[in-house]
């Protein structure tokens, strides 16, 4: 959605931003327009007897379900990984992007992807932190993440908050 103005820096009045940090188990965050900020995480693996398209089919759902509850939507930010541990990664995290912004096209949601090594240097000073450095960021600014899909979706979503950044 090139030249959709996103919202930004957490003022009341503004819709939801979603942030994620894509892949089979997926974290989550979201700043609704009143200020409120949760997160967690979903996870879309696919059943023993079902085909790897289910996983897919649950996140549309579940993208559905997130803007008719918590909408609407005004916009997404999601981690952009650009190299991955290996090819079924890539595949995986292929598979939902296309998802995402597919959906989020035929929303007209804008949408923005932002690199790991941005995410990690705002939240830790660090481009390089590890997991574990990330989700201790996380607990400084009040959150209490799951695990670190979470934790990068709450430091994704700081980072929007934070730089006021647009497209």
């Amino acid at each position: 959605m090139a030249g959709a103005t996103l919202p930004y820096k957490g003022t009341s009045g503004e819709g939801t931003i979603l942030t994620l940090d894509l892949g089979t188990k997926m974290g989550w965050a979201l700043r609704q327009g009143d200020g409120t900020i949760t997160n967690g995480t979903v996870e879309f693996k696919p059943g023993r007897f079902e085909g790897g398209g289910m996983a897919f089919v649950r996140f549309k759902h579940w993208l559905d379900e997130v803007n008719r509850f918590a909408g609407p939507i005004q916009a997404i930010w999601f981690e952009e990984v650009r190299a991955h541990a290996g090819v079924m990664a890539a595949h995986v995290y292929g598979g939902f992007l296309a998802h995402l912004t597919a959906w989020a096209e035929q929303q007209e949601i804008p949408y923005r992807g932002v690199p790991v090594g941005t995410i990690k240097r705002h939240a830790t000073g660090k481009g390089n932190a590890s997991k574990a450095e990330v989700i201790e960021a996380m607990r400084r600014k009040g959150h209490n993440p799951a695990d670190d899909n979470a934790a990068d979706a709450l430091a994704i979503l700081h980072w929007v908050l934070d730089e006021e950044v647009m497209p």
